[in-house]
């Protein structure tokens, strides 16, 4: 019997797939090399909290490890550290490889732009002396979950003379916040009794700004009026800089260590700057790769890639022939030959709602980096659905390089599903595939994650690009 047993369990282990809480295949010493990565990527988290801010303290940190803003005609050779920053919206880097470029680079592809309240373009008003600020919601949200948390506003204004002022208001810990109100309970009767998508709609998202009038104006407006003097002095602009602004409400939660244990991070924006951080780095860190690396930080991927700031666009496709071009080769040879990951984030298996997912076919909290070979809807619908053999090469390099990694795909087949930016690179004739860490609450305002899976991102993506 204890033969038969042996034997029964030589064979599970050969045969059968692992899924193995990756911090008991970790000795202390690595969980701490987890741990402190994550402090790094909780700083870049605090600072960056739109997809201009991500920009900026992306391009600090590029710049402080070497690498110098790339200009078409500039000489390139082996070694050397570029970047190139697309409308203050978008950034890429790249390392040049010892290899000939027409055998293609390593393309790492991140977003960093979140679902969040956008302002209106013409967003003041006053409403029984409360100034409130008109929103539109961006990307996916569940609208009940904006209310009642605290804002902090962020963004650019560009005024009519075509200066331009920064707009950061909530984050430093004297700062104001702002809010959506809610319903009291008592008197939300009627509320409670519309279906859950419709029980705060999207003309709800209203910001309470302020409640104190101009003094010595008992006119009406006159809080609205209180408020654009306060601003006009303190940004130099009037009512009508509104329509010439980008102006973004987000949560003003700072990044922290969720549970006892401190295993997990909280934060806005883990979609998908949990990914476009590790990515980030790993390209920092790598020095003298054989294929040329690319790295690409993009806005727009929550409203469907669209614009010149998303991978919809042709931007990362030129960068690639002005770079190619530039080593006597041509973009399209370039592409063809090349490999890309996609660096997006799964949704979790998360125990309170088990019932959306397939238990074998989702990834899991501190499991590792997610594989994912295909997202899209329903159908795969608006997938790219990576090759087999694709899939197969990134398995192989990923175990041989000890990074532990997991599969899974977005919810259960007719559940509904997601899309990346994989499917706008692989249709440039690049071979490519999602990865990126698994999420718990995607898309609201307070995300979580494991650090553990965090540096296996950062892990993976380091292996890919040294490959």
């Amino acid at each position: 019997m204890s033969d038969t047993k042996s034997k029964s369990k030589e064979l599970k282990e050969k045969l059968l797939m692992q899924r193995k809480n990756a911090f008991f295949r970790l000795t202390d010493d690595e969980v701490k090399v987890c741990d402190d990565f994550c402090e790094g990527y909780k700083n870049f988290m605090n600072s960056s909290k739109t997809e201009r801010e991500a920009v900026i303290t992306s391009a600090e940190i590029l710049k402080s490890k070497g690498f110098v803003e790339y200009t078409n005609g500039m000489k390139l050779k082996a070694g050397d550290k570029i970047y190139r920053i697309n409308r203050r919206k978008a950034v890429i880097a790249a390392v040049i490889g010892t290899e000939n470029i027409e055998n293609g680079v390593r393309l790492c592809a991140a977003h960093i732009d979140s679902p969040r309240l956008d302002l209106k373009q013409n967003p003041l008003y006053e409403d029984n002396e409360i100034a409130l600020f008109k929103t539109h919601y961006y990307g996916g949200i569940k609208k009940y979950q904006w209310t009642t948390i605290p804002l902090s506003l962020h963004g650019v204004i560009v005024k009519a003379d075509g200066t331009s002022v920064s707009v950061n208001i909530g984050e430093a810990e004297n700062d104001p916040v702002f809010c959506v109100t809610d319903l009291l309970p008592h008197l939300a009767n009627e509320q409670m009794k519309r279906p859950l998508a419709q029980g705060v709609k999207g003309e709800d998202l209203n910001i309470v700004i302020g409640s104190r009038p101009f003094r010595d104006d008992e006119a009406s407006n006159a809080v609205k009026l209180n408020i654009m003097s306060i601003l006009n002095e303190k940004y130099g602009i009037v009512e009508a800089d509104f329509i010439s602004a980008e102006l973004e409400a987000v949560p003003a939660f700072k990044a922290k260590d969720v549970g006892f244990d401190r295993s997990l991070i909280g934060a806005y924006g883990h979609d998908d700057r949990v990914c476009a951080y590790p990515a980030l780095m790993a390209t920092v860190d790598c020095d003298s790769p054989k294929h040329t690396v690319v790295t690409v930080l993009t806005d727009k991927e929550e409203t469907g890639s669209d614009g010149n700031t998303g991978l919809c666009s042709s931007y990362l496709k030129y960068f690639i022939a002005d770079i190619a071009e530039a080593l006597g080769s041509n973009g399209r040879t370039v592409l063809s030959a090349s490999e890309c990951l996609s660096a997006d984030v799964n949704a979790a298996f998360d125990p309170t709602y088990p019932e959306v997912n397939e238990r074998n076919n989702c990834a899991y909290v501190n499991k590792g980096v997610c594989i994912t070979k295909y997202t899209g809807a329903r159908g795969k619908s608006g997938t790219s659905d990576a090759s087999a053999e694709f899939a197969g090469r990134i398995r192989r390099l990923m175990d041989s390089h000890n990074v532990i990694w997991q599969t899974g795909e977005l919810g259960k087949v007719d559940e509904g599903g997601g899309g990346t930016v994989a499917a706008y690179i692989a249709n440039l004739n690049v071979d490519t595939i999602d990865m990126g860490v698994p999420v718990l609450s995607m898309h609201a305002p307070y995300e979580i994650v494991s650090k553990i899976d965090t540096y296996m991102a950062y892990k993976a993506f380091a292996v890919f690009m040294a490959d």
